[in-house]
């Protein structure tokens, strides 16, 4: 969002700035537009009055407008230039993303300098603005510009004097503090010393962060200079340097908490001093002190530091030059400090290159110290000023501005006599005459006896009026209404700024000087002071206004040598002003004596709002004088305040008569500037407090008491005697001249324009009614008749209420401030509302009515203030739609009057028979504030219940009663040294939202009034006032008090007999719940009695109510004289609230009943969803634990509707009374006929409505008698019905479908249904391409709708009691989807994890466990069953029987080749011969499967203890149950798979236990069922960690050691053996030529016998060579050992032979001869040896 305002007039344009960096910034920030028409305070109405919300800044186009609407709600973060980042998906790819730098390090690509943003928006604006966004940075504690640099680098920079006059604030001097004095002052021509900063070369400390602890300290540093450290505060300065800021540090009187005796001005000058020699020269030589901050020096600087000591006044030095990283700089100081090199005395510098910020300020703020008050210059900035334009610089206060003050000082003439006395002689006609005259008006309207008036008042009031017709306008009035009805737009606005400036000015000073310690002031201003004057001579050449300081005391005396102690005191300042030197002696340039300030015109012109004036048109005869009258409007004068905006925007208005003269921001005629109105000075008077309260020493002074002064002259006071100057001269019609007539339009024109208009004269309580009529006439007369709806918003508060503030705060605008001032009065001004808020609140003006000085002390106080204050309230209160009362603390002296004043006037305007939308503003929460505001509250609500604008419930009306907005405003701070609270802002906005809404509400309940119905009705109050035709009288305060406190106990009344029907319904709530909620007979029934009880319970509780009312009533003696018109008014009210309880209650009692049995049925609904949902998920769970499918969520939202749509149509709704939803389709029906103009069938719905055929008929009467006649050869149109009969048909089709459609929503019957059936309908027919009549339509949409009736009406019946609850039911879908995702997506991956759980850790480890002991036990059994196992020895027997007895050669020779695979061979035959055979392994695997799986099921039980519906981090769970497992010893478990992601979950303990066990009996099951059927050896095999095979050859292979001879094994069975031994050795070439023996023939011994013959190897010397074999010596012939291999060799000689490839061994005969048996029999011999 780009601040996009309107284009503002001006005299002259302003010359567009060239292309520079500048242009470049303000172009960025939006503001390029107002390089040529600058922003004025008429720009506010948009960014501020009609803004609702504090909106943060998206782009750096919004800065702008987020700094001024911060700045309005006094925000601490205005200055900010953070913007809230957008959406990402809002930037396109060719945008740069947005990074704001805030404080993160980071800039952002739309960031900028935040003095950059307050530069550019000052540079943009013109001076009228300047005032206001000053007033209001002074307020946040800011820095203001001084110097403003130009956008055009060759145009001079712009002293900012203007705004600082309307800077005012109080203050305390240390000086005065004994006497109690508080000071008042404003920013321009306050004499105090002024502290110049400035920065010559490169330094690292923050200049602006070190005045900031300067001015506030260390503990509390208010950012009142931007600086580096805050947000955006590192980016680069593109516009601001050059700029001079000012702050104001004010003294409180509290030397703990001040850290200046008085006050001081510091200023800023940006960037560096070399940079800027102009503004450098100025703070030299018009400062109090210049402090520079001295860093990296080049010979230019040294020469700027020299002059700088020469120029100023006081010089001081801090030096922060870096030695080290100086050494190698272009100019150092070789051998010399910095003080030496420049002539400085010994310790004028301060040595900070070694300190931080804040110990540099401490030392600084010492330095200061020393100086104040006595060795510093007094100064003026008006002084400054002068000498700015001698330096070239251009001041804001031109040519016009000086004329305009000098046309002050004219029609001012003379009231230094007195202000009394200037009254009585230049605006007489507000004299006693005039208050006179209203008093016999006011006893003539009261009714009297016999209708007879008094003689003598009648004399007198003709003697009263013949004088004041005779009036002669007086000198100072003559100026005045020619200054206001001159042309030049700019010099009125100027001189209404500067009337109001100077009546302050000149009355403080006078006020000052009647003082009984003017000596003393006199003389501190000489001791604190004594250089006041000292080379600022020229700020006497400014005569237009004095520059001398004003200070005032805050306790007022009146004194008769007042005045002439004023002229001693301007004497004595002449005289110093006249003893010091002259302005040549300071300055370095020539004198400028003589030279006039630069002046110029530019932008400075205010305008009427251009769409106020946008319309209107005029005659060609009458144009001369509506531009006068125009003229005079644009220049109009805040009533006694300043000058405010044009408070009008966005609004066209036309005049009557015909020529038409647009002004719109193009087309307006450039000598028509806006009137732009001064902002309010922060001259606040003191708040009378509670004399309970309690005050901060810090700012006790604020305490003390103030009244405004009766004798205090004010703007207002002369625009009251315009009013008057009409008003009797319309007595004597003749007697006016043409300006005299033409001062209701230039009244007119000022209204528009802001500047209030007085309703009512508060000092003498009259109403000058031919003046107000007029202005009313003139203005409706501008205004277009169509948009004069207008709404009143009045603000009633006694004075100290500070009314005008408030309204300012809220809106904008000016009203005169009763502060110092007598002002009495009501005022009122008009604000045109915006398009959008005008359609929203049925009114296109707003008059905001304020009434000043109610309550305060009275003009001559003749006892009447009573009664003036009733009359003043009363009127004011009669004029508004909406009231405001407004709250402030004080004393409780006034608490009764206060109160009872808005009382009075509430009642009053009661009996007039409207009453005001009540809005409470408190100020303060303090006790007697927060009671007040109470009991107004009840006092309102009380009366507006009586007026017809109740609410329907009793919750609406606390909705819509009064509501207490609480604001702590900085009205409350007399003095800019006290912060804003933080919650200013959001209270205002707060406050204004109610203000809008309670307009609305207006809107709704009436319709907006014209003004001159405003205008009747302020007649007619005024009249009634007058007559005094109330009840209550104007003098009665008692009845006020009394019915204020009956408001207060009838409140009380009321909550208690609330609070019993309360109980009283928590009684029958409980009676309806314990009763069966789906009986409903029983229901009705209950219900039905308890409305009957409830009737009498509440009817006898508001009869006891009455009875309290009637007997206050007769009690209190102020209320019993009145008994007759309060009584209707109190009982009504209570008759309204029996009304409102008995409905309330009945309507709860229904509500209750209804919700039991919804929530009965919701109960009965979402238990059976939760059994189909807990049925869906188990199955969707089985689902994809079997098809390792994970469903996406489309699929599960698929399966839930489908779900959804069966529990709805099997839900059992609670059935319903027979509604006939026919009626409603054929209504329906009827009215989508009509609109088709088709009335002539109409009969046939009313026909066909309850007759409703099977199947829809074609008719000839569907086709035109030309088709018919057309087609009557083709056998009676057969072929056209069939056409048309297919159409019917498939629209019936359709049909269907979308009735099925409707029907599975989860939704009630609605009229839409059948709007959209005939829409189809007519849709289709559309599309057709045969010549139908409407006949057929209109059949087919009777035959459709009867139809609908049937389907519909089932589904109607189906829901129509249980509405609520399928509402409900459908609100609550999207979270029944979710919950049902949900607990699918845990349940699935509980089951997912348990699954992994089961697969990776349990499932191995039960394998292990059942396998690992199987192996043995396999061979314990089989070495039972088979003995040749048992032994080595019993093993090789066994093994060498079965060879001889198989008789094959291929097994011994696999034996013989191949011994060890022969021995596994035949190892693993038997093993897997015992498994095929052997039932014992199911058994042991079963057996061991049921300990396993027994042992796991008790691990998970024991953790699962404690764990019911928790979610419980998984992992360490599950390592529980593995240390659990691993306890016993018998097994071991790997938990690696553990430290993974997949069981790092959260899940319901107790829920994965039993998908845990689940899945573990599954698993049981699958093991036993794998156990229980034959097994597979070879599988079985492979599950055995141990393989018995192994086992059992490992029992009887021996030692694998082999007869190195003939390679039989050694057959020792001792363990650990050392010598070896076979039992049968075998013979010579017996074994195949690669056979594996270690020996060779070459080993024989030598003494081996040579017999070919002898085939046995000899043994001879054996044990030489193998000492570890056992061989004995045996006989050649000995045939023992060896029969069974001689038996072998023998049988299977030859094949051997062929076998081997070798030649058939040589057998010996008796070899042959050994049998078998002889074989066998010697194994076993062999074996038992």
């Amino acid at each position: 969002m780009s601040v996009k305002l309107p284009n503002r007039l001006s005299s002259k344009k302003k010359k567009p700035a060239q292309d520079n960096v500048q242009t470049e910034v303000l172009q960025r920030l939006g503001l390029e537009a107002y390089g040529t028409a600058l922003l004025d305070p008429a720009s506010m109405l948009d960014i501020s009055t009609w803004n609702l919300e504090n909106q943060a800044p998206l782009e750096p186009k919004d800065l702008p407008k987020a700094f001024l609407q911060r700045l309005w709600l006094l925000s601490p973060d205005a200055r900010s230039t953070r913007c809230k980042p957008r959406n990402e998906g809002l930037n396109t790819a060719n945008d740069a993303p947005l990074e704001m730098m805030n404080g993160f390090g980071e800039e952002s690509h739309y960031a900028i300098n935040p003095l950059d943003l307050v530069t550019a928006v000052f540079m943009s604006s013109n001076t009228f603005l300047h005032q206001e966004m000053m007033v209001h940075m002074m307020q946040c504690q800011f820095a203001v510009p001084l110097v403003l640099p130009s956008i055009d680098t060759e145009e001079p920079s712009r002293f900012l004097l203007w705004p600082m006059r309307s800077i005012v604030s109080q203050w305390k001097s240390h000086s005065l503090e004994k006497t109690r004095r508080v000071q008042e002052g404003d920013l321009a021509s306050t004499y105090m010393p002024l502290i110049s900063c400035v920065k010559i070369g490169h330094c690292g400390v923050s200049k602006s962060q070190v005045l900031n602890h300067v001015m506030s300290g260390l503990e509390s540093c208010n950012e009142t200079f931007l600086h580096k450290g805050m947000d955006g505060g590192k980016l680069h300065r593109k516009l601001s340097n050059g700029l001079v800021e000012i702050g104001w540090c004010l003294p409180t009187g509290n030397p703990a908490r001040d850290n200046f005796p008085v006050p001081v001005v510091i200023a800023n000058l940006r960037g560096d001093a070399s940079t800027h020699e102009k503004c450098f020269s100025l703070l030299c030589q018009a400062s109090s002190a210049v402090i520079v901050f001295c860093g990296t020096l080049r010979e230019k600087d040294k020469q700027l530091i020299a002059y700088c000591k020469d120029a100023a006044k006081k010089f001081i030095l801090i030096d922060l030059l870096d030695a080290e990283k100086n050494e190698n700089s272009v100019v150092g100081f070789v051998g010399q400090s910095v003080e030496e090199a420049i002539g400085l005395p010994e310790g004028s510098a301060l040595q900070g290159n070694d300190l931080s910020e804040e110990e540099l300020a401490n030392r600084l703020s010492d330095t200061l110290k020393e100086l104040l008050p006595d060795k510093l210059t007094f100064v003026t900035l008006e002084e400054a000023a002068n000498l700015a334009a001698h330096l070239g610089l251009t001041v804001d206060e031109g040519a016009v501005c000086k004329k305009a003050m000098a046309t002050v000082e004219e029609v001012l003439k003379g009231l230094e006599e007195g202000s009394s006395h200037f009254k009585e002689k230049q605006l007489p006609l507000q004299g006693h005459l005039w208050r006179r005259l209203a008093e016999i008006e006011k006893e003539e309207s009261k009714p009297k006896k016999g209708n007879q008036s008094d003689p003598e008042k009648q004399k007198e009031k003709k003697v009263i009026l013949v004088e004041l017709s005779s009036y002669k306008m007086t000198p100072a009035m003559k100026i005045f209404t020619d200054a206001l009805f001159t042309r030049d737009k700019i010099e009125r606005t100027y001189f209404l700024c500067c009337m109001k400036q100077m009546l302050r000015k000149k009355q403080t000073e006078k006020q000052e000087g009647q003082q009984d310690l003017f000596t003393n002031a006199q003389k501190e201003t000489k001791d604190d002071a004594p250089e006041c004057t000292n080379g600022l001579e020229n700020g006497a050449d400014d005569g237009l206004e004095d520059s001398d300081s004003f200070c005032t005391d805050s306790s007022f005396e009146e004194d008769e040598t007042g005045e002439q102690l004023l002229s001693l005191q301007l004497q004595v300042r002449d005289q110093q002003l006249n003893t010091e030197q002259g302005l040549d002696n300071v300055i370095l340039k020539p004198p400028y004596e003589g030279i006039e300030p630069q002046t110029e015109k530019k932008n400075l012109e205010p305008r009427p709002n251009p769409t106020i004036e946008q319309k209107l048109s005029m005659s060609s005869s009458e144009k001369e004088t509506q531009d006068e009258d125009r003229e005079i409007t644009e220049n109009e004068v805040s009533v006694e305040e300043q000058l405010s905006n044009p408070v009008y925007e966005n609004q066209n208005c036309n005049l009557e008569s015909g020529e038409r003269l647009t002004l719109s921001s193009q087309g307006v005629p450039q000598d028509e500037p806006q009137l732009m109105l001064e902002t309010s000075d922060f001259t606040s008077s003191q708040q009378q407090m509670c004399p309970e309260s309690s005050f901060n020493p810090q700012v006790a002074w604020r305490s003390e008491l103030f009244q405004p002064n009766p004798s205090f002259l004010g703007l207002e006071h002369f625009l009251r005697e315009v009013g008057l100057i009409f008003e009797f001269t319309h007595i004597s019609p003749g007697s006016g001249s043409h300006n005299i007539l033409r001062l209701p339009s230039l009244a007119a024109d000022m209204l528009l324009y802001g500047v209030p208009l007085e309703l009512m004269d508060g000092d003498a309580t009259n109403i000058p009614i031919h003046w107000l009529g007029c202005v009313f006439a003139e203005l409706k007369r501008r205004l277009p008749q169509e948009k004069c709806r207008t709404r009143v918003l009045t603000n009633l508060g006694v004075h100290h209420a500070r009314n005008a503030e408030v309204l300012s705060a809220l809106f904008g605008v000016k009203f005169p401030e009763g502060r110092q001032r007598s002002i009495k009065g009501v005022y009122m001004l008009a604000l045109c509302l915006p398009d959008g808020l005008s359609e929203a609140m049925q009114c296109n003006f707003l008059l905001l009515v304020d009434v000043e000085g109610l309550c305060s002390m009275s003009y001559d106080n003749d006892g009447k203030t009573q009664i003036h204050d009733n009359e003043m309230s009363t009127v004011a209160t009669g004029l508004g739609d909406v009231l405001i009362q407004n709250i402030s603390s004080h004393s409780s002296s006034e608490f009764e009057t206060d109160l009872t004043v808005i009382v009075n006037a509430l009642l009053r305007i009661k009996e007039c028979g409207s009453m005001p939308n009540s809005q409470l503003l408190l100020h303060n929460e303090g006790i007697n504030g927060l009671l007040q505001a109470t009991q107004l509250r009840r006092v309102s609500d009380m009366l507006q219940t009586e007026t017809g604008d109740r609410a329907k419930s009793i919750d609406e009306q606390h909705q819509t009663s009064s509501c207490i907005t609480f604001i702590k405003g900085p009205w409350s701070n007399n003095t800019l040294c006290e912060p804003v609270d933080t919650q200013y802002g959001q209270a205002v906005l707060k406050l204004k939202k109610n203000l809008f809404g309670a307009l609305r509400q207006c809107a709704a309940k009436s319709d907006a009034t014209g003004l001159p119905e405003i205008m009747i009705r302020l007649c007619a109050v005024w009249d009634k006032v007058k007559a005094e035709s109330f009840s209550v009288s104007l003098q009665n305060k008692d009845i006020a008090l009394g019915f204020s406190l009956l408001c207060t106990e009838l409140s009380q009344w009321k909550d208690t007999f609330l609070e019993h029907m309360d109980s009283w319904l928590l009684g029958a709530t409980q009676k309806i719940v314990t009763t069966n909620a789906l009986d409903a007979a029983k229901q009705n029934d209950l219900l039905s009695q308890l409305k009957d009880e409830a009737g009498e319970e509440v009817k006898s509780e508001v009869g006891k109510l009455k009875a309290k009312v009637e007997a206050y009533l007769m009690k209190d003696d102020a209320l019993k004289v009145s008994t007759e018109t309060f009584k209707p008014i109190l009982m009504s009210n209570i008759n309204h609230l029996q009304e409102q309880v008995s409905e309330e209650v009945i309507q709860r009692l229904e509500t209750i009943k209804e919700s039991h049995c919804s929530s009965t049925q919701l109960r009965r609904f979402e238990a059976l969803l939760a059994q189909e949902q807990e049925s869906l998920i188990q199955t969707l769970v089985e689902n994809s634990k079997s098809d390792k499918v994970i469903l996406q969520d489309a699929e599960l939202e698929e399966e839930f509707e489908s779900m959804w749509s069966k529990m709805l149509m099997d839900f059992d709704f609670r059935p319903s009374e027979r509604d006939d939803i026919s009626a409603r389709v054929m209504d329906i029906l009827k009215k989508n006929l009509i609109s088709r103009d088709l009335r002539k069938h109409m009969k046939k719905v009313e026909v066909n409505s309850n007759d409703q055929t099977s199947t829809f008929q074609v008719y000839d009467e569907h086709f035109g008698y030309r088709t018919r006649l057309k087609h009557m050869f083709e056998d009676n149109n057969r072929i056209q019905r069939l056409e048309a009969q297919r159409l019917a048909s498939q629209v019936i089709e359709e049909y269907h479908q979308w009735v099925a459609d409707k029907c599975s929503l989860a939704a009630d019957f609605s009229d839409s249904y059948i709007v959209e059936l005939l829409e189809n309908v007519e849709k289709a027919l559309s599309k057709k391409s045969m010549e139908i009549r409407s006949a057929f339509e209109v059949d087919l949409k009777v035959y459709l709708c009867g139809s609908a009736c049937q389907d519909f009406q089932r589904l109607h019946d189906h829901y129509a009691k249980d509405s609520e609850l399928l509402t409900c039911i459908a609100a609550s879908k999207s979270r029944y989807k979710a919950e049902f995702i949900y607990q699918f997506r845990k349940r699935d991956q509980c089951q997912r994890m348990a699954q992994a759980f089961t697969s990776m850790v349990i499932k191995p480890t039960v394998i292990d466990y059942i396998y690992r002991p199987l192996g043995t036990y396999i061979i314990e059994e089989i070495q039972v069953k088979e003995q040749q196992y048992k032994s080595q020895h019993s093993f090789n027997q066994n093994l060498l029987e079965e060879l001889i007895k198989n008789d094959s050669s291929e097994s011994f020779l696999e034996y013989l080749v191949s011994y060890d695979s022969f021995r596994l061979k035949r190892i693993q035959e038997t093993v897997f011969a015992h498994l095929s055979g052997s039932t014992n392994v199911n058994t042991w695997r079963q057996h061991r499967l049921g300990e396993i799986v027994g042992k796991i099921a008790t691990a998970v039980s024991e953790t699962a203890e404690g764990t019911n519906g928790v979610l419980s981090d998984t992992k360490p769970l599950l390592e529980r149950v593995c240390l659990t497992l691993e306890k016993s010893g018998e097994m071991d478990i790997t938990r690696a798979c553990l430290d993974g992601p997949l069981f790092s979950i959260t899940t319901e303990w107790d829920r994965f236990v039993t998908c845990l066990m689940a899945l573990l009996a599954e698993m049981r099951l699958d093991f036993a069922q794998e156990f229980s059927q034959n097994v597979d050896a070879a599988h079985l095999l492979e599950c055995l960690p141990v393989q018995p095979i192994h086992l059992l050859f490992n029992k009887v292979k021996g030692c694998d050691k082999l007869c190195p001879l003939c390679g039989a094994p050694c057959e020792v069975e001792e363990i650990g053996h050392e010598v070896h031994s076979s039992l049968l050795h075998r013979p010579k070439g017996i074994l195949p030529c690669d056979s594996a023996l270690s020996f060779s023939e070459s080993n024989l011994n030598t003494a081996q016998k040579e017999d070919t013959q002898n085939i046995f190897m000899a043994c001879i010397d054996f044990h030489s060579l193998h000492p570890d074999w056992n061989l004995p010596v045996e006989h050649p012939c000995s045939q023992m050992p060896a029969t069974y291999w001689r038996y072998v060799f023998a049988r299977f000689n030859e094949k051997f032979a062929k076998e081997n490839d070798n030649t058939p061994a040589t057998i010996p005969e008796e070899w042959k001869k050994i049998t078998e048996e002889a074989a066998l029999s010697s194994l076993k011999e062999a074996f038992l040896t």
